[in-house]
């Protein structure tokens, strides 16, 4: 019976469990032993092995992180730590790698299938930031956290005539400002990919006010720079009241969406059949609607760019 390993890296995201219990159910009824490695690449150096049975992935589904949990390793950055992660995955007999997790994870599997173990990338990271995939595990439900708080932040501006300023995660791409401030109707968003003018949307935040209008919201990602120093500078150009909030981790928690679960169980039944017909060395993500893969190095080599139209509708709504 040959083995499957499954870990979990890098920052967690809602549907991690869900793409685990995905992996190893179809793995178990398609005749695999699937084995659990525990804290990511550190527990791969510290050969914290356990095996999964169908009940120990039982009532994870709908609970958002990862129960197999994350953590970093410096030590398999190294090329000793690395020829050791390969050394404790043959000694126990692992055939395949299941990696969840975002770039840095998939560059760890990447150089694992080099060095002969046949490895796999499920796209798990809220940012939304890896190529050749429309959704990551997590980014849907990330959404649905934040459209929520914005609510609660919008009726307490109003009560008090304030401009709110709020930062989201997106340290290099700004899909989760985009989304999120377009499903909640906000007055601006800034992202790291395109240019900002602070003093236009001051006016236009100012104007707004001066047309009747209780409430703004600023949409920042925190690649752009901190929530609370964009917040004086729109106070010190428009002489609104500003304030600034940081939703932080926050938007990590909270009950996998319906998208999220369905889209994990999609790619861990996909991933199981790709083992079946000797395809490795790809990671897996959704393009129109299909479970695709792509190879590692092609990822690497895309170009993840923002999506112009989407913030051009923007725009245009507001």
């Amino acid at each position: 019976m040959k083995k499957i390993g499954v870990l979990t890296s890098g920052g967690d995201s809602q549907g991690m469990n869900s793409a685990i219990r995905s992996v190893v159910r179809t793995g178990i009824a398609n005749g695999f032993e699937m084995i659990g490695i525990k804290r990511g690449y550190k527990g791969l150096m510290e050969k914290d092995f356990m095996t999964l049975g169908t009940k120990d992935v039982g009532d994870i589904l709908y609970r958002g992180g990862t129960f197999l949990q994350s953590a970093r390793s410096e030590e398999f950055k190294t090329e000793e730590g690395q020829m050791k992660a390969v050394k404790n995955l043959k000694e126990d007999g692992i055939d395949y790698l299941v990696v969840i997790g975002g770039d840095g994870s998939y560059r760890g599997a990447a150089i694992l299938n080099d060095l002969g173990i046949k490895t796999y990338g499920l796209p798990g990271t809220i940012d939304n930031d890896i190529p050749l995939t429309d959704y990551t595990i997590g980014f849907d439900t990330t959404l649905n956290v934040v459209t929520e708080a914005i609510g609660n932040l919008r009726d307490t501006m109003s009560s008090h005539e304030r401009v709110s300023v709020i930062e989201v995660m997106g340290r290099d791409r700004g899909d989760i400002a985009l989304h999120a401030g377009i499903a909640s109707g906000v007055d601006a968003i800034l992202i790291p990919e395109l240019p900002y003018d602070i003093y236009e949307i001051s006016e236009k935040l100012k104007n707004g006010f001066e047309r009747g209008k209780t409430h703004s919201i600023v949409m920042v990602a925190e690649g752009v720079g901190k929530a609370e120093e964009i917040a004086l500078l729109i106070k010190e150009h428009s002489g609104l009241d500003t304030r600034s909030t940081v939703l932080g981790h926050i938007q990590r928690g909270g009950t996998p969406s319906a998208f999220d679960r369905v889209f994990t169980s999609r790619m861990g039944h996909k991933v199981i059949k790709l083992i079946e017909k000797d395809i490795y060395g790809v990671a897996l993500g959704m393009e129109k609607n299909e479970i695709t893969y792509h190879s590692f190095e092609e990822i690497f080599h895309s170009e993840n760019i923002v999506k112009d139209n989407l913030y051009e509708i923007f725009e245009d709504l507001v």
